[in-house]
């Protein structure tokens, strides 16, 4: 990324004084998705505003170590731009921190909020922090604060305390995050927020800051999980959230842990509601989390993933790309968000060709775990339970196997299997490494590889097979489960390589499933 001097900065952004606090800010031209990609600052949870002729976005900070499973997120961060096009963009590190405007706040948890414009022209933001005083089971609690400018100086509009919270406007057991708020065209305002399934819906006073009540259930959001984003258009209110309705065939995410973008509609604010479908598909994050604004006559969603620079799901990074919609339907339904992503390096000559391949198992795979994850390249210290294939639902079987299928036959002579476990082998419970496993490859029928040397099977690192080398479509691995009185441990497999015996440029992912071979 490219910085640009600080007085240009400063001409084109007049504002760029009036950060609240942290570092001074950047210019900087992107080179694509995501918009900070080199790893310096992880942005999440964005949240787009449109004030006059620049587009900004509040983001959260990521800032969690590279095998922690957890969201470290102390400080907002903002991010703008005259022109998404020209990947020319401002950067606020340090924005704001939740102790530095609300006096009420603890330290350290910078969630997922958002900036709105009221009609009295000045700027709230509302934030989910957690209430250092309260005695609530969850002490995440909504506050809003208020400036005369996007960038702040911001102040606490409530300081008595947050406007939301297990306590109040009333009692509620929800943890209390993920706030999106619409001023509509009548001067009213809502305010939404939720997570863990829970959505809730409240109208406030024109202060923008009053609870007006009473807090509504709001329902008809197929497999709403979180991160609602309210907007409206054309006089149709479209709600959009963080969907996990998960399955092999779901039209969201075959995996529990990923999420969608879903939408539903209302023709009222507070509904009722019914779900539309799918806005965006599972990106590389497990967590989704979305905004969509119109800026200069176009739309545009904005979205987090963990493309940049040795990012993860705790570690993730702002995208942006344009919305489509299709008003030959009533109402006007989102076209599925296309991602893009900046211009990557060629991939290096590998002998490994599993990515070509298509990943089949034995099993319905349980939804915590992902088929996908197989070859997909990636291993991890301390791996999320869809960054693997595994055969663990209760009642474990004892046999299993996942094989890939190429669609032209390809010749191969080793194999590399990373498998996962959190129980010794030996035992019948959890994870555990197989009692014994094996090869086979298709031709006519299913015949073992002559393998030299054996198959190891410890967990945390590469097991290498090596064979005489065999021309074939599809390849399996075969497993005998652990076991101990009379019940079999699941397995895991982080991830299965297949070597040819000289290393090509690897082809591209299959976009259609290869035919079986049996």
């Amino acid at each position: 990324m490219k910085v640009l001097p600080f007085l240009a900065l400063l001409a084109a952004f007049p504002n760029a004084a009036c950060a609240q606090s942290g570092p001074a800010p950047e210019t900087l031209t992107s080179k694509g998705n995501p918009i900070l990609a080199d790893g310096r600052y992880y942005t999440t949870d964005p949240a787009p505003l449109v004030d006059g002729d620049t587009l900004y976005i509040l983001t959260g900070r990521d800032m969690a170590d590279a095998e922690v499973n957890d969201f470290i997120m102390p400080e907002w961060q903002m991010l703008a731009t005259q022109d998404p096009a020209s990947h020319r963009w401002q950067h606020w590190p340090g924005f704001i921190r939740p102790e530095n405007v609300f006096a009420w706040a603890e330290p350290a948890r910078a969630y997922a909020g958002q900036i709105v414009k009221g009609a009295d022209k000045r700027f709230y933001f509302y934030a989910p922090v957690l209430e250092k005083d309260s005695d609530a089971k969850d002490r995440f609690a909504i506050g809003v604060a208020v400036a005369d400018s996007p960038l702040g100086p911001w102040k606490d509009a409530h300081p008595a305390g947050p406007i939301v919270s297990q306590k109040v406007p009333e009692a509620n057991d929800i943890q209390n995050i993920d706030p999106t708020v619409l001023l509509d065209d009548d001067g009213r305002v809502y305010l939404y927020w939720g997570t863990f399934g829970q959505l809730r819906g409240m109208e406030l006073a024109r202060d923008m800051v009053t609870p007006k009540g009473p807090e509504k259930r709001i329902e008809g959001l197929t497999g709403f999980f979180e991160a609602p984003w309210i907007l409206k258009r054309k006089g149709v209110y479209y709600m959009l959230y963080a969907g996990n309705k998960a399955g092999p065939d779901s039209a969201c995410t075959p995996a529990v842990y990923y999420a969608c973008q879903a939408y539903g509609t209302a023709t009222s604010p507070l509904g009722p509601w019914t779900y539309r479908g799918v806005a965006l598909k599972p990106v590389s994050s497990t967590t989704s989390h979305a905004g969509v604004v119109e800026f200069k006559g176009k739309w545009y969603m904005a979205y987090h993933t963990a493309d940049a620079v040795a990012g993860g799901h705790f570690r993730r990074s702002v995208a942006i790309d344009q919305v489509e919609w299709d008003d030959s339907v009533i109402p006007a339904a989102i076209r599925p968000v296309v991602p893009t992503r900046a211009p990557q390096p060629a991939p290096a000559p590998t002998r490994n060709i599993a990515g070509a391949a298509s990943a089949v198992s034995s099993n319905m795979v349980p939804l915590q775990y992902w088929i996908g994850a197989l070859n997909d390249g990636k291993v991890r210290a301390n791996p999320l339970p869809p960054e693997m294939w595994g055969t663990w639902n209760g009642k474990n079987p004892q046999n299993a196997w996942v094989e890939y299928r190429w669609r032209k036959p390809v010749t191969i002579d080793g194999s590399r299997i990373y498998f996962f476990a959190d129980q010794p082998a030996g035992s019948g419970i959890g994870v555990a490494p197989p009692a014994s496993w094996h090869l086979e490859y298709w031709d006519g029928a299913w015949k073992p590889v002559a393998a030299a040397g054996g198959y190891g099977a410890v967990p945390g690192a590469f097991q290498d097979v090596r064979f005489a080398p065999v021309t074939t479509r599809c390849l399996r691995a075969v497993f005998d489960a652990s076991r101990a009185n009379g019940t079999s441990a699941g397995l895991g497999v982080e991830e299965w390589e297949v070597l040819a015996p000289r290393a090509i440029v690897p082809a591209a992912a299959p976009s259609v499933a290869a035919p079986a071979c049996d």
